[in-house]
């Protein structure tokens, strides 16, 4: 309380205190806050000399008021302010009259007068809205009018589940189970030794189960069942990724392997063994000096007539296989891809079964292995080098679905190009690229659930003395996670609808599939890694800690966008087929051909860019499934069209087609990735205009919106450039997206709950506090 003579003699004084309070409130007044203040001060003709300049030495820098002193000049505030009622709008003038009456001032006869105008210039200098005041003053007293949580949603939570898991729900309804018994307890991934055999224990648990022979013939003790091996992969993923990987290794690279590349003799000899995890094996196609570049390996199989048998050999140590996990300790036999040599003629590459090690771990003769070590994550999975030294291996063990040696030992395959055998081979194998995204996709799920969940429960911040309120109703906050939970549905459906198509795949239809595969892998993966950071970001101090998990989500996904495959490098095989309309190689672009569709393309921008659609801010038009597939199209037909012109501008100069193809790669990747945006957002739409139940249907539409919205705000400097929209089009989509992220976060707690993730899989401590 401030005791004077002065503020004694005319109580009148105290209405200053609530003005002087929030001015030292921050601990410095400002020269522009000292001038203000003092100018009020001397206006007040009601005040004597005297009385302006005592009042005007509590505006010294030199000499502020000591905590002790500010603090009882706040609890004199609060007693006199008691009664009033916080919902109405009190200025300072208002708190200060009262303070002055509570101190028996009486302003019926007196001449104070300090208009409002002054006022409201002094508060713009000290920050204060006008209407908040009063909440500078009571403890916590303002009542937060911000979306509350709403753990309930208008949707039923069970229905979305059953949407979402489809006719899949009771396999993995099972495998929930299973991962949720106590024998999957995470362990402490710090003793690598250990770490691996639980692991391998693990994969033997689901072996017993039947879960990793589910998509070999039913002939060899499988389940005969693809859709639901991808389904048990990404329902897997819910829990160790390193169990995943492991289990990808074993039943699907090394499997699917030998299932899709070999013959009758390779599925009885050794299909049973694999999908019981009695044969651990591996998948030894990278090399270290041509990752990526399959096609160049240099690893041989080198045919010997003497013996009839094949030498498998390590030219020099860069050509070792490398990173190649279940190798380093576990593994017993390889799919192993090398140029198969026949009376020193290359004859391209191939696969071959090799033995690494006997039963009892022993190395087979001229088999060198080397442990790769710890690594950044996924350290569950025993990765290791491998070297082969003139290691013969039986004529039997050449997989020859697409290419074999005769009993006369020649070279015999019914596809006559080196380069159509050799991606027909690979096209068989494009099934990794659909569990990888699938796996990611649980990532993001566990990622967003953990994420969203605190954000509800996490409390912090608040106006002033009132109610902290939880940081998912803050608009940054919504904006950070809201945009990932509506893409990780997207990708629900995409990567659902990619499955279908490889389920039901054809012939003709494989080159389409592949580039849908690869475009889909990359385009989820590298939105993986981008959701688990920012999921790591929203959960602040308590993301960084172990036991809330996100840290094992991030380091075992990261190797997702190199997976099966660099991301980078896929986006271009994706614009290479894309591009196929316009060229039958890509030194020998078709002009004709190119000019058509260029022509097409014009005609499609004349009916879509017109000034109505262009300006068009209109929120039915914002909501509108059509404008987004519309935009997406368009950008997806004009990147592709640029990419063109400009490898055909470099072809007609006098570069060759590497050379050419080299000066477009980001333009290339830039055709993938709208490539990839369209079709999530056409599944997306698909899949939401198929849903009958209104109130899902409601929240769905609500999702689909704000995916599609966010992808074009990302976008929307493309746009601009191509005038495909103008600036207050785009602002207005900005305005519709916060929107959308407030109406998301009412629902987004059922929304993360309808992953239906089993709480011993989250694995997070921090949902539990």
């Amino acid at each position: 309380m401030i005791k004077s003579p002065h503020f004694e003699q005319n109580p009148s004084m105290y209405s200053f205190l609530p003005i002087f309070y929030l001015a030292w409130a921050d601990a410095v007044l400002t020269p522009s806050e000292i001038n203000n203040l003092q100018k009020v001060i001397e206006d007040q003709k009601w005040l004597s000399d005297v009385e302006r300049q005592y009042l005007i030495t509590y505006l010294d820098p030199k000499s502020p008021p000591s905590p002790r002193e500010l603090k009882s000049w706040q609890t004199e505030i609060r007693k006199a302010t008691t009664g009033l009622d916080v919902d109405k709008n009190y200025s300072l003038l208002d708190i200060g009259l009262t303070v002055a009456e509570y101190h028996g001032a009486s302003h019926k006869d007196n001449s104070f007068q300090i208009t409002r105008a002054s006022l409201v210039v002094l508060e713009e200098v000290l920050g204060v809205i006008s209407s908040e005041a009063i909440y500078h003053f009571r403890s916590k007293s303002h009542q937060v009018k911000s979306i509350k949580s709403s753990e309930k949603a208008a949707f039923d939570t069970q229905k979305m589940v059953l949407l979402l898991d489809g006719d899949q729900h009771e396999i993995i309804k099972r495998v929930k189970t299973v991962i949720s018994d106590p024998a999957f307890a995470y362990v402490d991934e710090s003793n690598l030794e250990e770490y691996r055999e639980q692991v391998l224990k693990w994969c033997k648990l689901l072996a017993d189960q039947g879960f990793g022979a589910m998509a070999y013939p039913k002939a060899y003790g499988g389940g005969g069942d693809m859709r639901q091996y991808f389904t048990i992969m990404e329902t897997l993923s819910y829990h160790d990724l390193s169990l995943v990987i492991k289990f990808g290794v074993q039943f699907g690279l090394w499997g699917m392997s030998l299932y899709f590349l070999g013959t009758e003799k390779h599925h009885k000899k050794y299909l049973e063994g694999i999908g019981t995890l009695e044969t651990p094996g591996c998948f030894a196609m990278t090399e270290t000096g041509h990752g990526s570049n399959v096609k160049g390996l240099e690893t041989t199989a080198t045919y010997d007539r003497k013996s009839g048998n094949l030498v498998i050999n390590t030219p020099h140590d860069y050509a070792c296989k490398e990173y190649i996990g279940n190798a380093a300790v576990h593994g017993q036999k390889a799919t192993v891809f090398a140029k198969l040599i026949i009376d020193e003629v290359d004859y391209g590459v191939n696969a071959f079964v090799v033995t690494l090690r006997d039963k009892k771990g022993r190395l087979s003769k001229g088999v060198r292995i080397e442990d790769c070590g710890r690594k950044m994550g996924l350290n569950g999975v025993d990765n290791g080098k491998i070297w082969f030294d003139q290691v013969e291996i039986p004529y039997d063990d050449m997989l020859d679905r697409f290419a074999s040696i005769d009993s006369k030992g020649d070279f015999q395959s019914s596809i006559t190009s080196d380069n159509r055998r050799f991606f027909t081979m690979l096209g068989t194998l494009v099934g990794g690229r659909i569990g990888i995204p699938r796996s990611g996709l649980s990532a993001m799920k566990s990622g967003l659930t953990i994420a969203t969940k605190y954000a509800n429960k996490r409390k912090q911040f608040g106006p002033e003395n009132g109610e902290e309120i939880p940081i998912l109703n803050y608009r940054t906050h919504q904006r950070r996670l809201m945009p990932l939970l509506a893409q990780t549905y997207a990708l629900h459906f995409a990567l659902r609808y990619l499955t279908d198509r490889f389920i039901n795949r054809t012939e003709d239809d494989m080159q389409e599939i592949e580039a849908l595969a690869a475009g889909l892998k990359s385009f989820t993966t590298w939105q993986t890694t981008a959701t688990l950071q920012m999921c790591r970001e929203a959960c602040g101090g308590k993301g960084y800690l172990s036991e809330n998990r996100i840290d094992r989500l991030k380091n075992d996904s990261d190797i997702y966008t190199t997976f099966e495959g660099d991301n980078t490098v896929l986006m271009q095989l994706v614009a290479k087929s894309r591009l196929s309309e316009f060229k039958k190689e890509f030194a020998d672009i078709n002009l004709f051909g190119a000019l058509g569709y260029i022509v097409n393309q014009a005609k499609v921008g004349l009916v879509e860019m017109n000034p109505i659609t262009v300006r068009n801010t209109d929120a039915d038009h914002l909501l509108d499934f059509e404008f987004y597939l519309s935009a997406f199209r368009f950008r997806e037909r004009d990147v592709l069209t640029s990419a063109a012109r400009r490898i055909k501008k470099h072809l007609d100069a006098g570069m060759d087609s590497f050379d050419a193809f080299n000066q477009t790669q980001n333009h290339m990747v830039d055709v993938g990735i709208a490539y990839a945006e369209r079709v999530v957002l056409e599944q997306f739409v698909e899949a939401v205009r198929a849903v009958e139940d209104p109130q899902l249907l409601r929240s769905l539409t609500r999702l689909c919106q704000l995916f599609a919205l966010t992808q074009i705000e990302k976008n929307k400097g493309w746009y601009l450039e191509h005038d495909y929209m103008v600036g207050s089009k785009t602002k207005a989509i900005r305005r519709m997206v916060n929107q959308l992220c407030l109406e998301v976060r009412e629902e987004s707690v059922a929304l993360v709950d309808a992953f239906d993730i089993p709480e011993s899989c989250l694995g997070a401590q921090i949902l539990q506090d």
